[in-house]
């Protein structure tokens, strides 16, 4: 990897810049003995020249016809307010190398934009003169995006900066281009400072400043030094009136558009790919160490091949390892016989992420005993499924899916109370096997809407639009006393992600297999193609 800007880089440019022209000695390096730029007179006006500067076609984004009615929605949620929502900025893996930048998620979703296109970009929504004809017109703000311009070969940091130059990152959206591409209206991030501090005051038709304050410390310490300047000292009455900015913003996602909907599908169609990859390496995989990382690496190269990335780190959990909720260490091998948990999503370049989990007997069939376990998770999923309705809520789902396991456990002997009085309130003694939520949102973030209010969420009446997961398991972990020696150490999962629609819910996932004998013949076409 090449080195990037640092602090004592700048410190080297200041000392360059002392030199007498056409002296471009360089300073001792103090850097990890880093190579350092050429910044004589020489290099700089060569480096200008002799560039092709034909620019490429920007079209829009599709996501760019949902942006308007998103804005106006949370605009009208907050009128006369100036309304600041930070993309971030690059977050430091180690020393000097950052990982690679995602956008915070409020600003995807209100500007469209995925990947990695503005990393430091500002969205900012300005209230409208109560006397214009926007505000006539029942416009409550005009969004404005702020970012950084190209670093092109017309200017020094197109070779100096590694974080926006062209010469280190590669071609940029810049205003020009962002501006097609969202259809917002664009400025330079330098412009930034003056307008959000135009007109900001706690008096009459002044105008009262939120951020989503948790994305860029950096641009949430600007706008409180604003507030604390004009006549909003309290930081934690400004911190309550961020958070409802949150709440409300998280709220907003819970209810698909079209566009969501689409990018959703493809998100589980890539996942089904990476799936199938995965089961081609499983053969070779079987009985070698670390081999559930073989299996990782094999999901997760498919997620780069065609989406942005994983939309959470992949669960590979084979044996003892499946019954740990959130095994990702995925450092354990892949044994014949066991039980394999896989949980993961592709996160497409839109950023909307699947979450799918399918349980696999690598042997390729299942014993009697596992298909046995295996059948009562769906049946439990289907009974949630089955709960899922127009107006009913998550608890239902949940209720119904905890049900099916309590029955389940008490049959098999492992209950030690009724399936009524496990299922009450004060005993819950079956979820010392499935602890964990069977469902949530699902979009832009694995756990979406997560900042939104219970009421909101958990109480809520599902709603035509939502998409979420319904995902029961049965965890027996290896050192479970209390259970037979045959459970010990099997975990199994089933995750799919439902679209409720006005005629019920669908099963978004139909087209990765479950049912144990189609999941039997997946696994053997997959083997028979990676012969």
């Amino acid at each position: 990897m090449t080195d990037v800007v640092t602090a004592k880089d700048k410190e080297y440019e200041a000392e360059e810049a002392k030199k007498a022209p056409g002296d471009d000695q360089p300073m001792k390096d103090r850097v990890n003995n880093r190579s350092l730029r050429p910044l004589g007179s020489a290099f700089k006006d060569f480096m200008k020249t002799g560039w092709d500067a034909s620019e490429p076609e920007v079209e829009p984004l599709e996501s760019s016809k949902f942006i308007p009615e998103r804005i106006a929605a949370l605009g009208a949620q907050f009128p006369g307010e100036r309304i600041v929502i930070p993309a971030g900025q690059p977050k430091v893996r180690n020393n000097d190398c950052d990982y690679m930048f995602r956008p915070d998620t409020t600003f995807a979703y209100y500007t469209g934009l995925g990947v990695d296109y503005e990393a430091g970009a500002v969205l900012v929504l300005n209230p409208t003169d109560p006397d214009s004809d926007e505000a006539k017109a029942g416009k409550t703000h005009v969004a404005e995006l702020f970012v950084a311009p190209r670093a092109d070969y017309h200017t020094a940091d197109f070779f100096m900066n590694a974080h926006y130059g062209e010469y280190w990152v590669g071609p940029r959206a810049g205003l020009k281009e962002l501006a097609a591409m969202t259809g917002l209206e664009t400025h330079d991030i330098a412009q930034l400072p003056d307008a959000l501090g135009k007109d900001v005051g706690a008096e009459a038709g002044a105008v009262r400043v939120r951020v989503v304050r948790d994305t860029d410390p950096q641009i949430t310490a600007m706008v409180e030094g604003l507030r604390e300047t004009n006549g909003f000292p309290d930081p934690d009455t400004n911190a309550a009136a961020d958070d409802k900015l949150k709440e409300f913003t998280s709220e907003a996602r819970m209810t698909k558009d079209a566009y969501e909907v689409g990018e959703m599908r493809k998100a589980i169609d890539a996942t089904k790919q990476g799936f199938d990859r995965l089961l081609e390496n499983l053969p070779r995989a079987l009985d070698k160490p670390r081999s559930e990382r073989i299996l990782e690496g094999a999901f997760n190269a498919v997620s780069r091949e065609v989406g942005n990335a994983v939309g959470y780190d992949s669960i590979v959990a084979s044996g003892a390892h499946a019954p740990i909720l959130h095994w990702m260490r995925n450092t354990g091998v892949v044994r014949r016989g066991d039980m394999l948990l896989v949980d993961a999503g592709v996160e497409v370049d839109s950023l909307y992420t699947a979450d799918i989990t399918r349980t696999f007997p690598t042997n390729g069939k299942f014993t009697d005993f596992q298909k046995r376990l295996y059948e009562a998770v769906l049946d439990s999923q289907q009974a949630g499924f089955e709960a899922a309705k127009v107006g009913a809520t998550y608890s239902d789902i949940h209720h119904a899916c905890m049900r099916v396991i309590a029955e389940r456990l008490h049959e098999w002997g492992l209950l030690p109370v009724s399936v009524e009085e496990s299922l009450s309130p004060e005993g819950q003694q079956h979820r010392r096997w499935l602890a964990c939520g069977v469902a949530h949102h699902l979009g832009l973030d694995v756990h979406d809407c997560a900042q939104a209010r219970f009421e909101a969420y958990q109480g809520a009446p599902i709603r035509p639009g939502m998409i979420f997961t319904i995902e029961p398991g049965l965890y027996f972990r290896d050192n479970d006393l209390l259970i037979p020696q045959e459970y010990r150490g099997i975990g199994i999962r089933i995750e799919d992600d439902v679209l409720m629609t006005e005629h019920g819910p669908e099963w978004l996932s139909a087209g990765i297999p479950k049912q144990p004998a189609d999941v039997e013949e997946w696994m053997a076409d997959c083997a028979a193609k990676a012969r």
